[in-house]
């Protein structure tokens, strides 16, 4: 099977965040951001997780992205090497003022979801080291993300489904159950929410098939969706009708997709992944990225843009020389940020360093 390379060749980023205007070229393979804390490593990354749909890595308010002293708004351009043909450029930012997100590609306007067509971008935070302990909003959204790597189209089913959702939670809280427009919003609720539940159970499936055939350093995850399979949007319709006197009660829908929860398990021990060491937990989170990894390779026949924050700096040396032997032989655009540049010194095949010690990237290959 061929892949196709999704390398982002350069990178611009105006008024985001502390960086006034860096310009950095990258190349493909593993790429070691180092510098010290606060020197932008990672305001470096979170600039291109914006490169997919979606709030990025920090889930942070738009407006938040602008740099402190600057015009008010923010600018994120790429040039993307697909090797298909020609670049493909593609940005994203905010103007002065203004809350609303702009994307162009290749000069044109369109919406965050085009971005996915072009770019699959994952990442692994500091903030992920609480993914299994954390609240299920969270491994919901972490769950989204695997998938939507796998099915474009799930991003506007969420968006469609989230929509419509707040339009019932709005109806039901003015106890308009008579509305014709609520039995209208569920039906749509219905459509997108099963399309939802129905992309990420098949994420769930192929992403479990992949973990039981991994073999390696980290440890091999079981996953489930704890929540109900909807089979038919007309279901889920139903389901939202008959719970209209309950849900108005509570003040929000209680029914959907919009409940499920991912549940991690060390398939190993069979225990839960919230019951496991917390290095244990770091180990699980990396196995499943890696193997999302690959699992995007072969479905989409595209590499994706990895992300990776301070993921090295609290493995053993044993373990952090398989972690990088594995993202090499990915053979895709790997991000990673660490304090330490000696925590990268040994990395594998064409690695690039880039130096943020003094501010500006300074790039050496």
């Amino acid at each position: 099977m061929t892949t196709e390379p999704r390398i982002i060749s350069q990178l611009q980023l105006t008024d985001f965040r502390s960086h006034a205007a860096t310009r950095l070229a990258a190349g493909a393979g593993l790429i070691a951001v180092s510098g010290p804390n606060g020197a932008g490593k990672t305001n470096l990354l979170e600039a291109i997780s914006l490169l997919s749909p979606g709030r990025g890595l920090r889930r942070a308010a738009l407006g938040a992205m602008a740099r402190e002293g600057g015009a008010g708004g923010f600018a994120v351009a790429a040039r993307l090497d697909t090797g298909a043909g020609e670049p493909v450029e593609i940005g994203t930012g905010i103007d002065a003022g203004s809350a609303r997100r702009m994307v162009r590609i290749n000069g044109s306007p369109t919406s965050a979801a085009a971005l996915s067509e072009w770019l699959s971008v994952l990442w692994l935070t500091p903030a992920m080291d609480r993914l299994f302990t954390g609240p299920a909003a969270d491994r919901r959204r972490f769950l989204d993300r695997l998938t939507l790597a796998l099915f474009p189209g799930h991003g506007q089913a969420a968006t469609r489904y989230e929509a419509a959702m707040r339009e019932r939670n709005r109806l039901i809280a003015d106890d308009r159950t008579g509305d014709g427009w609520l039995g209208a919003v569920e039906i749509e609720m219905g459509t997108y929410g099963t399309a939802l539940a129905q992309q990420r159970a098949a994420a769930v499936q192929s992403l479990s098939a992949a973990l039981a055939g991994q073999d390696g350093p980290f440890p091999s995850a079981a996953l489930t969706i704890d929540g109900h399979a909807w089979g038919h949007a007309a279901e889920l319709t139903a389901a939202l009708a008959t719970s209209r006197r309950n849900d108005i009660r509570a003040g929000r829908t209680l029914v959907g997709p919009h409940r499920d929860d991912l549940i991690v398990r060390h398939a190993e021990k069979e225990q839960e992944a919230a019951r496991a060491s917390t290095g244990e937990q770091k180990a699980l989170l990396i196995g499943i990225v890696l193997a999302h990894a690959g699992l995007v390779m072969t479905q989409t026949e595209r590499r994706p843009v990895l992300l990776l924050d301070e993921v090295a700096a609290h493995l053993d040396e044993a373990r952090r020389a398989a972690l990088f032997g594995l993202l090499n032989g990915l053979g895709a655009q790997i991000w990673m940020t660490g304090t330490d540049a000696a925590l990268f010194r040994d990395m594998p095949g064409a690695a690039t360093h880039v130096d943020m010690t003094g501010g500006a990237p300074v790039v050496r290959v």
